[in-house]
């Protein structure tokens, strides 16, 4: 069973996120306005997610941030955080301790006295761009969980013992019209392939991200996102 408790042994040790790292984060958020100004009259819902640049092309992503109901000419802040938490949840749905991670990480989840842990390996992660989620149980599956705001942002399934998760993606998001989406529900190839609006976050600190097109009838238009930085 996975349990939110710190264990230190002599391959690795848990590391508890500190008022100082979160800080330390925030002063390197990303904050994003999304603005309404399409034609669209059915209040449709705008997802968000990012991808593993290591995954299938074909894999399932998660819905990171679902906007639901921002009506035309209304507009709705939100966060990107730099910075990101992993974890680990098992078949029965429990869900490890999260971790404040960093790219160029190794991270066990592993079993002690006091449960199934996440734990920092002293082993590095295979490449700096890259963080893993190594599976040390004896026995059972996990899947690998990298959140963003608190909220899930990736995830690769069926980690199988003595084998590992790798994650990797650059400051990008994806972004489309979707109906009937949750925050957190994984996407099937058919929305994926539906949403084809990549934002690049290099270099910004605070944006509002426009969206255009919609209507009905014969002057009905795609929908369109654009990014436009502020100061």
């Amino acid at each position: 069973m996975l349990k939110n408790k710190n264990q230190v042994n002599d391959e690795s040790q848990d590391v508890a996120i500190t008022p100082n790292a979160s800080n330390n984060q925030n002063s390197m958020n990303i904050k994003l306005t999304f603005v309404n100004e399409s034609n669209d009259m059915n209040n449709s819902d705008v997802v968000i997610f990012q991808k593993n640049a290591l995954a299938d092309p074909d894999e399932d992503v998660v819905a990171w941030t679902v906007i639901k109901n921002c009506r035309r000419n209304c507009s709705h802040t939100f966060v990107y955080p730099m910075g990101f938490s992993i974890g680990a949840s098992d078949f029965y749905g429990n869900v490890s301790n999260l971790q404040e991670g960093e790219f160029g990480q190794q991270w066990n989840i592993a079993r002690s006295v006091s449960g199934d842990t996440v734990q920092l390996s002293q082993t590095p992660a295979s490449h700096v761009n890259q963080v893993e989620l190594a599976n040390h149980l004896p026995v059972g599956t996990v899947n690998a969980q990298i959140y963003k705001d608190g909220k899930l942002l990736l995830v690769k399934t069926g980690i199988s013992p003595e084998q590992k998760a790798v994650f990797s993606y650059e400051p990008k998001i994806w972004i489309g019209v979707v109906s009937h989406v949750n925050e957190g529900q994984m996407l099937d190839t058919a929305i994926m392939k539906s949403i084809t609006t990549e934002i690049s976050l290099l270099g910004i600190r605070k944006a509002a991200i426009i969206m255009t097109g919609g209507g009905f009838g014969p002057n009905a238009a795609p929908f369109e996102f654009d990014l436009n930085a502020t100061a």
